[in-house]
């Protein structure tokens, strides 16, 4: 007959077995816009550079975008980082860690514990008195094997199960997307090197010209050509040239200091800048509808592994408030001489069951689970946020992109306009027509379009990759695996 306790242990756990212990672990309903940016996406940009990128709603994103940009060395670089950097040697080790901590606890909760102990000593004890104070010594073996399960009735290992499974995902995600930010960080740290190259190139030849001015003004100053006001704004001019060129030099060193880190190398070790030219920009670019953007986001999914997380702690704190089952039982041989353990007459065994049900802890398990509570709706209050958040880079990225194409054509325009006036004026200097200072003028005003055309490219091809990495990766590359371990 089963004890009247026993009985009363399971008709608890029917009643409850139909209860939830914890809130959905699914996250509220993101909001559906109908499009990202206040203004609607364009099918196409403009013409801009020979490209009108064309913004691709049935494109799926594209895991290594950087290999779209036609540049082998780029794509030697972005892998060499991916190899090589160490944060993101880290955060795979981590996730590792978390991984095996994860399997170690399902070992350890899920599964009843077998254990083989063995224990050898030599005591004293008093005896009676008799003569004087006689003692007795005598030596004890003994070895067992010792089984311990506690019954999971209200869900507490289930729920902690599940609560590591989302931790893993968790980190499994952040990893998906350290990755991806390494490999978009790697691509516009090169494009930034690449510009400020060519930007330190053209100012530093615009400096050149302004000295060269200077010079020319001082002879016309010496002949009564010129002012002495006008020797002095040409000194001032190529002073503040010569002022610019340190600042533009600092931040390319930095510049390629920061990918030679980005790539898991010293910074002495920094690969020289690639030409611009060299850098093909995407013709097609994925923009997807925002419903399938949060299924491609690795922080977004990250968010949600939070969510379910923080369920699944409520469950625990709810479950670790009603009683605990444990069953636990010994088997092995104990006898005053060696050679005598394992025989029959030295066999011993035990079974017991326990149960503990918490009835005062001060308040603490009630707390427990309000607090876990309160972590649960910050979970789902900052899903909520991570999904604006992802909506509004998105919506920034296009827009971006929308105006680098419209700033390119004019930079363009105003570029090929100065080229052709600065080859104009050389063709009238060598006929005798204009001066030589024309000339310099020309091609000054060449000098400054092309940093405006250098600036407004390299916005481009950064802007492009900052859109890639905003579009996320298909679900099926992410590594959230441990829920499926977990059993949801």
């Amino acid at each position: 007959m089963i004890p009247r306790l026993h009985m009363t242990l399971l008709a608890a756990a029917i009643t409850l077995a139909g209860c939830s212990f914890a809130p959905s672990t699914k996250p509220p309903a993101p909001p559906s816009p109908e499009h990202y940016a206040v203004t609607p996406t364009p099918a196409d940009s403009v013409e801009s550079g020979g490209v009108a990128q064309h913004f691709d709603t049935v494109m799926h994103p594209v895991p290594d975008w950087w290999r779209l940009y036609g540049s082998d060395t780029l794509d030697a670089w972005v892998d060499e980082g991916l190899r090589n950097n160490a944060s993101l040697d880290a955060a795979r080790h981590t996730l590792e860690a978390a991984h095996q901590q994860f399997r170690a606890q399902v070992g350890n909760t899920a599964w009843p514990s077998l254990d083989a102990q063995g224990q050898a000593s030599r005591q004293r004890d008093l005896g009676l008195p008799k003569f004087g104070p006689p003692t007795s010594i005598y030596n004890v073996f003994a070895g067992q094997l010792s089984l311990n399960y506690t019954f999971d009735l209200f869900g507490a290992t289930r729920y902690g199960i599940k609560q590591a499974a989302a931790q893993v995902d968790q980190q499994a995600f952040q990893l998906d997307g350290a990755r991806r930010a390494l490999a978009a960080n790697i691509v516009i740290t090169a494009v930034n090197a690449s510009s400020l190259a060519e930007q330190l190139d053209a100012t530093t030849r615009l400096a050149a010209l302004a000295h060269e001015q200077a010079e020319l003004t001082e002879k016309s100053y010496a002949l009564g050509a010129a002012s002495h006001d006008d020797v002095l704004t040409a000194q001032q001019n190529a002073a503040a040239l010569d002022a610019s060129v340190p600042p533009l030099r600092f931040q390319l060193e930095r510049t390629r200091h920061l990918l030679a880190v980005l790539m898991g190398r010293t910074p002495d070790q920094a690969p020289e800048p690639l030409l611009l030219a060299q850098l093909k920009l995407p013709d097609r670019v994925p923009v997807n509808v925002p419903s399938e953007l949060l299924s491609q986001r690795p922080d977004v999914r990250a968010a949600e592994a939070a969510v379910r997380a923080a369920s699944a702690q409520v469950g625990v704190a709810t479950a670790n408030m009603f009683p605990h089952v444990s069953l636990s039982a010994s088997l092995g041989s104990a006898s005053f001489k060696d050679s005598q353990l394992f025989t029959g007459s030295t066999s011993i065994w035990g079974v017991g069951l326990s149960l503990a049900q918490p009835i005062f802890h001060g308040g603490a398990l009630r707390a427990q689970r309000k607090g876990a509570i309160a972590e649960y709706d910050a979970s789902v209050s900052l899903y909520r946020q991570t999904v604006l958040n992802a909506f509004q880079n998105v919506a920034d990225t296009l827009t971006a992109l929308q105006q680098d194409a419209l700033a390119l054509q004019a930079a363009q325009a105003a570029f090929g306009a100065a080229g052709q006036s600065h080859a104009d004026t050389q063709s009238r200097y060598r006929l005798g027509a204009v001066s030589y200072p024309a000339t310099l003028l020309s091609e000054q005003r060449w000098q400054n379009a092309r940093l405006t055309d250098i600036q407004a490219s390299a916005a481009r091809l950064i802007d492009t990759a900052a859109l890639y990495q905003a579009m996320g990766e298909p679900p099926e590359t992410m590594q959230g695996v441990a829920s499926n371990e977990a059993g949801r």
